[in-house]
């Protein structure tokens, strides 16, 4: 019965409040709900337009945090990190293997090989190597390589100085191009335990068409 009692005393209040309302009034009622209704829309349509420029951005800006952190097996070119006391040789350590590999996508007419397959280096010290293309198409093709290493969680000790990753190469029919690779292996690789069974690192490279690769476009270097 108390539930029978509310209900009947809300039902009362609605319709008094219902009366009080002007006739005027009621007509143009539905205009705030379509202004919050456009609102509501516009308000959709910006987070899709954000969110659209978000996932453009993304593939740069995770890059860059893996380039900077060694994330996800990507080697570290954070020009920070490169400093003196960093490229001192660790003579009295293990040699590390470093083998190189290549790969090309279907979409990409060029051969693209490294020119050595291993080198072997200590912590500390610098190494340069070479992988070369060449174009087989009929017309001037660009490509675009991404990298990584393995196994991953050496990523964040392999320091490249200079390479051709993330950078545009254009090559004429039949052109061929020798591009360098200038590397170390940062020294802290040596306190780390997780890498005292790490003997052997691998490069690898894979080179895209640049105009199958829109979200591969280059980024800055880190200064």
């Amino acid at each position: 019965m108390f539930k029978t009692t509310l209900r009947s005393l809300y039902t009362t209040r609605t319709i008094r409040q219902c009366h009080r309302i002007p006739q005027g009034h009621r007509f143009y009622s539905s205009r705030p709900n379509y202004e919050s209704n456009s609102s509501a829309g516009m308000y959709t349509a910006s987070v899709f337009i954000s969110m659209l420029g978000i996932s453009y951005a993304a593939v740069p800006l995770y890059r860059l945090f893996c380039a900077s952190t060694g994330y996800s097996g990507t080697p570290v070119v954070d020009n920070a990190r490169f400093g003196p006391e960093r490229l001192v040789p660790q003579e009295q350590s293990r040699r590390i293997r470093v083998t190189f590999e290549s790969n090309t996508s279907d979409s990409l007419p060029w051969t693209f090989k490294p020119e050595m397959r291993e080198v072997y280096v200590v912590p500390g010290e610098t190494a340069l190597t070479f992988y070369k293309a060449k174009s087989k198409a009929k017309e001037d093709v660009i490509g675009i390589a991404t990298y990584n290493v393995t196994p991953y969680r050496a990523g964040s000790y392999f320091n490249k100085i200079q390479c051709f990753c993330f950078e545009e190469q254009k090559l004429k029919p039949g052109e061929d191009v020798d591009m360098p690779v200038f590397f170390f292996i940062d020294p802290d690789f040596l306190e780390d335990p997780l890498m005292k069974d790490v003997n052997t690192i691998t490069l690898s490279y894979t080179f895209f068409n640049s105009k199958h690769a829109q979200g591969l476009a280059p980024v800055q270097p880190l200064n």
